[in-house]
């Protein structure tokens, strides 16, 4: 039988909530109140203030992984591994959840790439290569590095994808109720003031579905010819030619 921890539990409220009240409810709940939780299952909670002070732990652990590495003599071969296998999996489940600054990402660069080209601390090694270009898989002249910027936003796109295919998650239901009652998922506007960081941090990762997602037509009644990405063809997914006058509105639905 399981049982709660109350010594491990904390509660946090909404500054609505007065005072007087939080502290009614928490002794109720005999539990400690607190002003926010700073993390919750490694996750920050909050993100309203700077985003480099919430997600700045992830380069600090990315530095340490890296100077205790430097102590090492390592192979070209077992940098790569320690890279690949350990250093860019730090921020991976984060990436999956919010967008990270562009700067944070690019610190993570510059740290991983004085690891590979240097060994010692305190002594600069000559880059040979700008960490892009590492990045470039290895059947095109590259080592296969990740890009974190846009593995990033993968990431996202993919937390986007499973909306459009699991329409009765919670999630779903409960991004839908707030950001798009009365549209799709692919037509929602979601990155105004009032959206949360998650949110909006999904609708990063959008813009990407948007580049390579196109219709599967069914009875093609709701895939418009000239507008929507239905056709096979590279990048655009739509017909090469002007829409035909009178036309304009015209859907892949078989005439009968």
């Amino acid at each position: 039988m399981q049982r709660i921890n109350y010594e491990k539990k904390s509660v946090s409220f909404s500054k609505n909530v007065k005072r007087w009240r939080q502290d009614e409810l928490a002794a109720l709940l005999e539990v400690t109140r607190v002003d926010k939780h700073e993390k919750y299952l490694g996750l920050p909670t909050e993100i309203s203030y700077s985003k480099t002070e919430v997600f700045g732990f992830l380069t600090e652990r990315v530095r340490k992984r890296t100077q205790g590495w430097r102590a090492k003599t390592l192979s070209a071969a077992g940098k790569e591994i320690m890279i690949k296998a350990v250093t860019q999996s730090i921020p991976t489940y984060v990436m999956s959840c919010f967008e990270l600054p562009k700067h944070l990402c690019l610190e993570m660069h510059s740290l991983m790439a004085k690891f590979w080209w240097g060994d010692k601390l305190n002594v600069k090694k000559i880059h040979w290569l700008a960490w892009e270009k590492l990045c470039v898989p290895k059947s095109e002249g590259g080592l296969g590095f990740r890009n974190t910027v846009h593995f990033n936003q993968a990431l996202l796109a993919k937390q986007g994808w499973r909306i459009l295919q699991n329409p009765d998650s919670l999630i779903d239901r409960m991004y839908k109720a707030k950001y798009f009652p009365n549209c799709g998922f692919m037509e929602a506007k979601g990155r105004g003031k009032s959206s949360s960081y998650a949110w909006k941090s999904i609708m990063h990762g959008r813009e990407l579905l948007r580049k390579g997602i196109r219709l599967q037509i069914g009875n093609g009644s709701q895939a418009y010819v000239w507008t929507d990405p239905w056709l096979p063809i590279a990048h655009s997914f739509r017909p090469i030619s002007v829409p035909m006058e009178g036309l304009e509105d015209l859907t892949t639905r078989k005439r009968v």
